[in-house]
């Protein structure tokens, strides 16, 4: 029976990357270079509050299911003094996300990006995109080394 909660752990916490990491790709390398070249600075603003609205929720939802999973699978397989690199690296780049996404943005990080853009939009969104190739790049690491880990690639 244990063996089932971790094969569905490991299913749903897959899920839950494929739709986190493939929204910040879709964001990263479409909607944000999208809305800098074919957007006056003027409607920039709130196209992107439109569209990454409607991902926020999503962004939140398979953050925290990708957490609850990963500590899960890491509980269940009493993995915690054995994790290998990429393991650090997906609890990194997840407290990062988790951080941005429940804590920093409600308190203070919507304000502040709005306050930005008024003041010089190009910048606040070149800003933006590459706080997110960043953020896209070290995610792929981690699902990188993650998926040839387990395979056996660094053994």
């Amino acid at each position: 029976m244990e063996h089932d909660f971790l094969t569905i752990a490991r299913a749903l916490h897959v899920i839950a990357v494929v739709f986190w990491i493939g929204g910040v790709a879709f964001v990263t390398t479409v909607l944000i270079p999208a809305i800098r070249s074919s957007q006056s600075p003027e409607n920039r603003i709130k196209i992107f509050e439109a569209l990454e609205g409607k991902f926020s929720f999503q962004a939140k939802l398979t953050t925290l299911l990708t957490g609850l999973t990963g500590f899960y699978m890491l509980y269940a397989m009493d993995a915690w003094s054995s994790m290998q690199w990429w393991v650090h690296i997906m609890i990194f780049i997840w407290a990062i996300f988790t951080m941005v996404l429940f804590v920093l943005e409600p308190l203070f990080l919507h304000r502040w990006f709005h306050q930005q853009a008024e003041k010089n939009n190009e910048r606040t969104f070149l800003v933006l995109q590459v706080m997110h190739i960043v953020l896209l790049s070290i995610s792929l690491v981690a699902v990188f080394g993650g998926v040839a880990g387990v395979h056996g690639l660094f053994y």
